[in-house]
């Protein structure tokens, strides 16, 4: 019965020999580092403040494209204490070092502002906020002029550029450089999507136009389709009405993107594949859509990312709770 329901007919993904373990919890787990041994022990390494370590353990990534394998990195709390004197010391690993450091900089400087209305940020946690991102900025743009051909430092100034009120012009000029590099990568998209929410500086309606002309150049199976959900995710926070997305219009878009995309047989799942599907599961849980959520629940087989459910007050419980109801 599965097998109909799902598609059993169709090619399964083959097995990924560096998966990680699931450690299922009802039936519903974690993903961390990625879902992949190699990219926790990276982790581990920068944990360790291991620098030759983490070197090599970047070797089977891109870290000038990879953006999912760089936050992990950035994530690290302490990567700041240890990463500048590296890329002082090594010469040769310079922009990488200046990578990580720029990026772990200027998430750090968005745990010191918070998550809390600009109203309710106290004077000292701006100053502090404004202080790592400049740092965090230096860093990059240093990364950029060393290696041009990367794309990672672009996405990760937007974020600056946006936390820092640099202004349109500015921001364009990064989104510009982004997509020079990599006319399709996601993230970048992404990060301009929130950009264009209005409690930043756009208009309503703006972001979903954005979307919907970029997946067009998308060829069938590219994961870019991600950036359609991420919107309407986007529309429904901007919203008074939870229920904004549960409109026969929107179902159907929706369905037709998570096909075109990561249900797609041609969709590649590279380390951290499960996000994008948690993106298209939020969507569509959202939409109330019946007819491919319950696919991608079961393509998810209860892994569990924290984005972007993190914009619900109990982000696993709904996940949760729409697995369930799926």
């Amino acid at each position: 019965m599965f097998r109909k329901l799902f598609g059993g007919g169709e090619k399964k993904p083959a097995v990924d020999p560096y998966a990680l373990p699931a450690r299922r919890k009802n039936g519903v787990y974690p993903v961390d580092a990625l879902g992949d041994v190699r990219v926790l022990a990276l982790v581990q390494a920068a944990e360790a403040g291991d620098w030759e370590a983490v070197k090599a353990g970047l070797a089977p990534f891109d870290l000038g494209r990879q953006h999912r394998v760089l936050a992990e990195l950035a994530d690290v709390d302490g990567v700041q204490d240890w990463i500048v004197q590296a890329a002082e010391e090594d010469k040769e690993y310079r922009a990488t070092a200046l990578l990580i450091s720029g990026a772990r900089h200027i998430l750090w400087g968005w745990e010191a502002r918070t998550s809390a209305r600009a109203v309710d940020v106290s004077r000292e946690q701006w100053q502090v906020f404004y202080q790592r991102l400049r740092i965090g900025e230096d860093q990059l743009l240093e990364a950029a002029e060393l290696r041009p051909e990367w794309v990672t430092p672009w996405r990760r100034l937007l974020t600056s550029g946006r936390g820092m009120s640099l202004g349109l012009d500015v921001n364009e000029a990064r989104l510009d450089a982004a997509l020079r590099r990599d006319p399709l990568d996601l993230e970048t998209h992404i990060e301009w999507v929130s950009y264009l929410q209005p409690r930043w500086s756009g208009e309503p309606g703006q972001a979903l136009e954005f979307a919907r002309e970029a997946f067009t150049a998308a060829p069938e199976g590219h994961r870019l389709g991600c950036v359609v959900a991420m919107a309407h995710i986007e529309n429904w926070v901007e919203s008074d009405s939870k229920d904004c997305l549960d409109t026969p219009a929107i179902q159907s878009e929706l369905r037709d993107a998570a096909r075109r995309s990561v249900l797609h047989p041609a969709y590649e799942r590279r380390p951290g594949w499960q996000e994008d599907f948690n993106i298209f599961a939020m969507a569509l849980s959202l939409a109330q859509e019946s007819v491919v959520t319950p696919r991608v629940f079961h393509e998810l087989d209860g892994a569990y990312t924290a984005w972007p459910w993190k914009f619900m007050a109990q982000p696993e419980k709904m996940y949760a709770h729409f697995r369930r109801h799926a």
